[in-house]
């Protein structure tokens, strides 16, 4: 089987993060992707505490009319620090003869080298990259070789991703705005229901 991880903190799950979801999916013929929140200390949740069974419910309601997708509490049940090394080394035992991939944003694909123990991360997981603008192609297929060069296997998505962040969305509900298209309908409707990130 191909599986996907798909990390992040989620925080809320928006309607980018399923476009990326289903791109993917579909060009790799990915039998399984796996929304992975991570794990946030209470003490850096600032102004917006959410709790980890929250964020898990808002990506459970997103993803549920998904067939391939699943989330995941590995990381939220570790606690502490998670990294992608030990999170790829836990799915390789529960999966150790499907392929695995790790889905990433631009911006996590041209730093992916400075992690901790980029080797095994190259050694369990297929790196696969999304540019968020025509300008970016050209940095991730150079970024792309460079990582070639570590042993890494890559993939870049060729596809226009609809650009909307976690913070823009913390923010309009703050400030009272709409997120509706932002959001799935069942994950806004559950953010207003629990009066989640309201200052």
């Amino acid at each position: 089987m191909k599986i996907a991880m798909f990390g992040g903190s989620f925080n809320p799950i928006h309607n980018g993060h399923i476009m990326l979801a289903k791109a993917f999916a579909k060009e790799l013929s990915l039998d399984k992707l796996l929304i992975i929140p991570t794990y946030i200390p209470p003490h850096k949740l600032g102004d917006y505490s959410v709790s980890p069974e929250q964020k898990l419910d808002m990506c459970r309601l997103a993803v549920k009319d998904i067939p391939f997708a699943e989330v995941s509490d590995i990381e939220i049940k570790r606690q502490g620090a998670s990294y992608t090394y030990m999170t790829l080394q836990e799915l390789k035992k529960i999966h150790p003869h499907d392929e695995l991939y790790l889905i990433t944003g631009a911006d996590m694909f041209m730093t992916i080298h400075q992690w901790k123990n980029p080797e095994i991360i190259f050694q369990l997981a297929t790196i696969c990259g999304v540019p968020r603008n025509d300008d970016d192609i050209s940095h991730l297929a150079q970024q792309a070789e460079y990582l070639h060069t570590l042993g890494a296997k890559t993939y870049i998505l060729n596809a226009n991703i609809m650009t909307v962040s976690s913070t823009q969305i913390r923010n309009n509900i703050s400030q009272n705005q709409s997120i509706s298209g932002l959001v799935p309908p069942e994950v806004e409707s559950y953010i207003l229901k629990n009066r989640l990130y309201v200052k």
